[in-house]
Formats: C-alpha cells, structure tokens, sequence
C-alpha cells in the first residue's frame, strides 16, 4: 500500500480494514461486519447502525492502546477506505478531532514535508492532495475535488450543535465564495439545507456542511470515544457521510470495534516502555528524591547506547492554592536536591518554559520539567522516563494524561538494557492513596490497556536506596514478600504443601494476624487470603495479583535464559534447502498468469438500463450504479476519452503483485478488458466508469488463479513421486523472549506450572484438559507452549491454502519436541486431512528429534488425552 515503515500490529488493523470495506461493499455494513473475524476483539457485539439514513453506511473502530500511533492509522486509512469501498479517485475527507491543540498539532504533521503522515498522503495520492483546516473551507474549487484527495481538519465540536442553532456556525452558514461548487446542482433538488429568508429563501444553502453531504465524505473520528452522544451520530447525518472510521484507546460500549491492538502487542514491536515500576513512599519528598535517583541512574545507561538519549522526569504539581505547588517544588529541587535552575522547566497555564524549546537536541539541558496538567494534550517526547507525583490525585483524568507521556520508547526501538525499557513512576501514599488501584483503573479504562495485561505493565515495589551504577539488574527476580493484614486467622491445612511454605502466618504488634507471600501461590490460597483481609477486597487481590503474576515471569523457563527451538520442515529447491513458502510452491507449478480471465454473467455483468453493474465476489453481490451520487450532479466527473490501453494502465497500477511480472500483468488486463468490450459488448465508457468494481473481481480472480497453481505446487513438492524434504535446524524456529503476545489469556482451574512463558493463550475446556494431560507427564516434560493461532511469531506448518498452527509444542527431557494438535470430540478418521498429513510428515522427516499427536477426547482404542500421549512418546 505505501512504503511508509509500519509496524506488524499497524499492517494487520489496515488489513483487518481493508478487509472488512471490501465485503461491506458486497455485502453490506451490517452483515460484513457481524461475519467479520475482528482480531483481538474481546467482547465482540452486533453492529450498531448510525442514524436510519446511514443505517448501512461503514461504521466502524479501530482500537490502539496510548502510544499506538492512531494519527498514522487514520493517515493510511484515506487511501484504504477511497479504494475499497468508496471507490473514488480522490476523496473528500472530514478529520475529527477532539480539541484545538490536538486540531492544530494534527494539521501541522500532515502539511509538513518528511513527516510519515505527510508522506503517507503524498504517496497514497501522488502527490495529489490537500489538507485545510476546517476554518479554510473556502479554499476549495471546483478542480480540487476532481484532481486531489481533499483534507479538511477540525473538531466535532465545529459541526456538532442543535438543529436550532445551525446558523450560528460558519460551517452551516451561506457562502457566495462556494457557489462555484454547487453550480451543477438541479434546480429543484431537495436534500440540503436552504436559506430561511430573505429574496433567496428556499434555494440552496452555499454552505460548507451542504457541500459535505452532496459529495459523502469519508468521516474520520480521533479519539472516538468523546463522541458518542445523540448530537454527534447526528453530525454523521448532517453530513451525509459515505463511511465512518473510528481510532482510539477506549472504545465507548456501542462502537463496532473492528481490530483491536493490545498493550503488549506495542511493546513487542518496541513502542512503548513497560512494565511501569511503581513505588509507593510515605512522603512526597522521597519519592521526588528517589525519582532523581533513578533519572541519574537511567543517564548513566543511556550513555552506553549508540541513540542519544537523555532522561527526563515529569514532576506533577498541585494546584495554586494547595500545599506543593509547582513554586514549591521546584524551591524544593533548587535547595534541597541540589538542581542547576537551567535543567528545570515549568510548563504550567502560565508558564510556557518548553515553548520553542527542542527537548530531543543534545545541547537542550532540561532533565526536570515540573507540570499540573499543561502536559496532557499531545505532549510527545520519548526522553520521558520518570514519572513523580507530589499532588493529591482529584482527577482520575489527570493521572492517566501526565502518565502517558511516560510510555513512548525512545525512537521507537528497544534498548540493549532491560532498564531502559521500563517507565518509572514514584508516588507518595499520602497524595496517593492506593496508587496500585488506581493506576490499574487508568490503565484499563482510559488508556486502552486490558485487564489481563495488567499483570505484565505495572510492576509494584519497594524503595531502594542502592542505586550504584555497577548494581546488576534483575528484571525478572523475585517479588519482595507482599503483606497481607487479616481480620482473622487463615486455616491453611486444607491447602496443598507449596502454598503452607509460601503463606507465613504471624501476629501484629497489635494482636492481629498477618500473611506474609514469600513465593508463588495457587489462585485457592490467594482467594482464601483475600476472603479473610482487613480493607478492600479488590484492592488487596490485585495487589496479590500482581504479586503472583511478578513471581511467575521470574520463575518461567524464558525469563531463567532456557531457550526453545524447533527444526522445520524444509524443501530442497535447485540444490537449495529451503522453507515453503507461496513462492516455492508457486515457481513448482510454473505459475504465469495467461489472459483474458474469463469472467461470467454472475461474476461481472452490465444491466440492461446500461447504468448499473452486478457483481458477485466471494458469495456476496452487488448492484451499483455506475455514476456515483455526486457525480450525478456534476458533469466533470464523467469519464470521457478512456481507451482500452489507458484502462489497462490504470488497472494495472492497482493489481500489481509481486508473482506476477508486470507486462504479464498488463497483457492479461488488456486482453480481459479487449474481451468484455468485444466479446461481452459492454461499452468501454461504462468500463471505466465501474474501473473500480472491476479492479475488486478481477483482484479476486487472480486470487483464484493463484491458488489453484499452489495447490499443484504443494503437492508435487511435499507428496509428489520424488519429494525432497528434510527436517533441519538450518532453518529452526524459537519461542523468542519478547514474542509471547496472547490477544486472550488463559484463567482457568489449574495452575500450570511448566509453561514457557509466564502468561498463556486463551484455552478453551477441553484445551485445557489436553493441556493438563501434557504436565502430567511430569519429569518427562521440560516445559510446553500453548501455540498462539494465526500468529506470525508462533510455531506453524506452511499448508497448501495458508498455515497450520498447532495447539501445543512442547520440549521433553530427552530433547525430543512433542507438537499436539487437540480436535475434541471422538475420533473421526474423516477429520484429519492436511494438518495430520503435515505433522506426520515433519515427524517423520525429523530422524527421532520429533513426535506429531493428533488428539482427540477418545480416540478410536477408547484411550483419553494422556493415554494417546504415552502412545505417541513411547
């Protein structure tokens, strides 16, 4: 699509996008998107239509954590949603966004020349484009909606009002400057706003809002989540909007979230620093002290990086009027730490120290910028690194804007020490009572996190006062013991062995009880501990939460160093050994692509009126005029002069792949076009004018094509009369340390303790039955992964169509690596085919270092899960 570097969980929410546009398009709104898959959707629901005039127009949410890069999405998306549903050489794009600042700080990434969203426009189009501010409507002619992708930036709020008040904003306000624009329009037609007095009344509005709904912009919303009031799905209305996209971190409950990104998807590609290391002090000037500390300690790393970086503390003030001010705390940084004036910055209502300052210039001397709340509108700087609060938390708002701009990895890569990929934050129980709680809140509510993410992005912990420069450190050490008050005595004898020796019991100096958790603890004990706990429930199982899941990443084989590598089935090509690939399989088949697709009735046919097309792709169908409802009204979009070369060209431009030579493609497309003028009889005016439904079948014939030569490919390279495969280490796979990323976590009855990662992948009951099975092989087993589907970092087989994922893989004491594939149910031999194929193929190739169990609840000797695993392992 663009060559703008993207990272995998961008690529898959466009793609996810793409996708789903493109069956709205056949389809419709509502049915593609209640078929749609939505990945990493976790409480998915049926559709929710806008208002009844725009019930089947795309509506839609991509979801993206703080940090995601929402701004670029959005950029990307122009291109995806003009060409996948709107169809449209160069569309009108309404940008929301939710404030001036956020307006303006917009505007300026996408009008300035190097910056990706600038340049993700600048290629999409061409170099055919414009952006406005909403303000500069007035600016657009004629031509600029026929020759370039037209941009217009502002707030919800600019359209968003009463019916009543329409006039008093600009946007609904008469404009002889625009009339050039409405000069093709009917007298007579009705639709639009009209003048209410006056000699013009009753004639057409020249307004803004009138020119949005004639020509059906493409709507984008940021920060979606602000606009989900009856006025704001009124603005969608007012402005006739063709399809609406959505981007932010928290989703209101009735949008149709379509992708949604995970925390953890962000810092395995290396844009955000976590976990945040919480430490809770008594009194604000230690925790200030001890954020200095830090920031001098982090400095001494970043010196041995090959980026510049340099550390900065955000410090929160309280407000005029109460006790720690900003003038309060920077006297206290001056006179009690020791802090040169020149390195502190105040960035208040007030006080603009920052403006016109670059914080990422070497020779910027500002380590301590002091704020209250200026910072949380689209502050960006990736040198923040130490969060330190002295104020009395009274907005829940707050917290979580000033914490944000603490997450952004520096340049957006991951640093060679582990130090340096953390955030910090230090708070005093005082100002901050509960800190763990809250922070868990704003997490999850405000700034996209799931809950289940949690246990990896907040990491509680004691003061330290040893922070020597040579001190190793240990990112996954074990969780100092937690403590727990008790209303009462815990009676522990009903608990297995592990949990009596990591829960001490004692008395208070007051006569009460305490459990202190030395180690881990089986989710019963840690019930029972909260069950009986002084306070807050909640509060004190996410603090043993945390505490358990803390233990358990410094306890799993991959944070020990174990490593975890598999031997792939590789092809020998050309004397080569290889790994199947489409292209492997595609180049067996000698594939070519021979013109004209043959393309039927039902595939691709024009009505008898000589207006409409009908087209069915992939089960769905369409009926859609060839001349959209703007073009209607204006006779300069008609396509006149198109030759069969010149359509060809444009074709081509959009078809192009990377298996098919372009004169081949371009020959293929001249012949399939020179076939349906001539041999169909379908005028070539009415070709061009439908160029883009006609580009979506003959993509999705292409795609027809392709895989039935892979599937030739396939099988003469795998089960062909001489196959050549060897199972090889030359080409092996690893579970890598920072590619665990599970969309859904597994929280169920057991607590499985050979796991290679701490966290693990959603399982369903009989998945988890089969899992059990497996650590019941006991001193057998090393460890085991619950394999992430459809995930390019976890194990899989390259099948005929796509790939095979297999349920389970495991490494056993004997260095044997034992992969399950669970099925359920009983044994049905008709219900094995390609992946049981597979398995035993790469099984058997791999001269004893592997073992393939296709298992089922009962198989067809009546043996359960672990009974079929001795089978298979001995």
């Amino acid at each position: 699509m663009t060559r703008i570097p993207l990272k995998t969980y961008q690529i898959n929410a466009l793609d996810s996008l793409k996708t789903y546009l493109e069956q709205a398009r056949f389809l419709g709104a509502k049915v593609a998107y209640d078929a749609h898959e939505k990945p990493g959707v976790v409480n998915k629901r049926a559709f929710n239509s806008l208002p009844a005039s725009l019930d089947n127009v795309p509506y839609t949410c991509l979801r993206l954590p703080t940090g995601g890069g929402k701004t670029l999405l959005a950029a990307q998306s122009v291109r995806i949603a003009s060409e996948s549903y709107l169809e449209r050489e160069f569309p009108l794009v309404l940008w929301l966004v939710p404030s001036n600042t956020i307006r303006s700080q917009t505007l300026e990434t996408l009008k300035t020349p190097g910056n990706y969203n600038y340049e993700t426009l600048r290629e999409a189009f061409n170099g055919n484009f414009m952006v406005l501010d909403i303000t500069d409507f007035t600016q657009i002619r004629p031509h600029d909606l026929t020759s370039k992708a037209v941009i217009v930036l502002g707030t919800m709020q600019t359209i968003k009002t009463e019916e009543a008040n329409t006039d008093s904003r600009k946007v609904y306000a008469h404009n002889e400057n625009l009339e050039p624009l409405f000069s093709k329009i009917p007298v007579g037609f009705t639709g639009f706003d009209t003048i209410n007095n006056g000699d013009d009344q009753g004639k057409i509005r020249f307004s803004f809002v009138n020119l949005l709904r004639m020509y059906r912009p493409l709507v984008l919303v940021d920060e979606a989540h602000n606009n989900v009031t009856r006025l704001s799905f009124e603005v969608f209305e007012r402005v006739n909007a063709a399809c609406v996209v959505e981007f932010t971190a928290t989703p209101a409950s009735n949008s149709n979230v379509l992708h949604s990104v995970s925390a953890m998807e962000l810092k395995a590609e290396e844009m955000i620093k976590l976990p945040i290391v919480l430490t809770e002090h008594k009194t604000w000037p230690e925790a200030v002290r001890d954020s200095i500390l830090q920031r001098k300690r982090l400095e001494v790393l970043c010196g041995k990086e090959t980026q510049y970086i340099r550390p900065i503390v955000l410090f929160q003030a309280e407000n005029q009027g109460q006790e720690t001010t900003w003038q309060v705390l920077k006297e206290h940084l001056l006179t009690n730490e020791n802090i040169p004036e020149e390195k502190i910055a105040v960035v208040t209502g007030d006080q603009r120290e920052l403006d016109g300052i670059n914080l990422f210039d070497p020779n910027c001397p500002i380590e301590f910028i002091i704020t209250v709340q200026a910072l949380k509108e689209g502050w960006d700087c990736s040198f923040a690194y130490v969060f330190c609060s002295v104020a009395n938390i009274h907005s829940a708002k707050d917290v979580e804007q000033i914490l944000g701009r603490v997450l952004r990895m520096p340049y957006a890569k991951r640093r060679k020490n582990e130090v340096l990929n953390r955030a910090y934050a230090y708070v005093s129980s005082i100002s901050w009572p509960n800190a763990v709680t809250q922070l868990h809140d704003r997490l999850v509510e405000k700034m996209g996190f799931e809950k289940e993410e949690i246990d990896e992005s907040l990491e509680p912990r004691q003061p330290s006062f040893d922070f020597a420069d040579d001190q190793p450190y240990e990112p996954f050490r074990q969780p100092d013991p937690i403590v727990v008050m008790l209303s009462q005595e815990v009676d522990l004898s009903d608990l297995p062995d592990t949990d009596k020796q990591a829960i001490v019991m004692s008395k208070s100096d007051t006569g009460g009880m305490i459990a202190t958790v030395v180690s881990a603890i089986s989710s019963i004990a840690l019930e029972k501990l909260v069950s009986h706990a002084q306070g807050s429930q909640a509060e004190t199982r996410l603090k043993l939460h945390l505490h358990q899941s803390a233990t358990q990443r410094a306890i799993a084989p991959v944070n020990r160093g174990d490593k975890f590598i598999i031997p792939q089935l590789c092809l020998f090509i050309d004397g080569e050994l290889e790994l199947p690939d489409d292209e492997i399989f595609l180049y067996a088949a000698d594939w070519k692509l021979i013109g004209p697709a043959q393309l039927t009735e039902t595939e691709f046919s024009l009505q008898p009126d000589g207006m409409t097309f009908a087209i069915d792709i992939l089960d769905g169908h369409v009926r859609q005029s060839i001349v959209a409802p703007a073009e209607q009204l204006n006779l300069d979009f008609v396509d006149t002069g198109w030759t069969v070369n010149e359509l060809s060209y444009w074709l081509d431009k959009r078809l192009r792949m990377p298996d098919v030579p372009q004169p081949q493609m371009l020959e293929f497309i001249r012949c399939t076009v020179a076939s349906l003028e001539d041999e169909r009889k379908i005028p070539l005016t009415a070709l061009s004018r439908g160029r883009f439904l006609l580009q979506k079948v003959l993509n999705n014939k292409i795609g027809r094509l392709r895989q039935q030569a892979k599937l030739r490919g396939y099988q003469i390279l795998l089960y062909g009369q001489s196959p050549n495969v060897e199972v090889s280490y030359n080409y092996s796979f690893s579970f890598e340390p920072n590619a665990y990323i599970p969309p859904r976590q597994y929280h169920g009855k057991y607590d499985f303790k050979k796991h290679f990662y701490p966290s693990i992948f959603e399982m369903n009951g009989e998945e988890m039955e089969c899992a059990w099975a497996i650590e019941m092989l006991g001193d057998r087993l090393r460890f085991w992964v619950r394999n992430i589907e459809r995930d390019s970092r976890s194990f899989r087989f390259r099948t005929s169509t796509d790939y095979f994922y297999p349920d389970f893989v495991a490494l056993l004491e004997d260095k044997r690596i034992l992969v399950v594939e669970y099925k359920g149910d009983l044994y049905n031999p008709q219900d094995v085919g390609e992946k049981d194929n597979l398995g035993h193929l790469w099984a058997r190739e791999s001269q004893g270092k592997g073992v393939f169990l296709m298992a089922w609840k009962q198989d067809d000797q009546g043996r359960n899960v672990y009974q079929q695993l001795l089978a298979a392992l001995s």
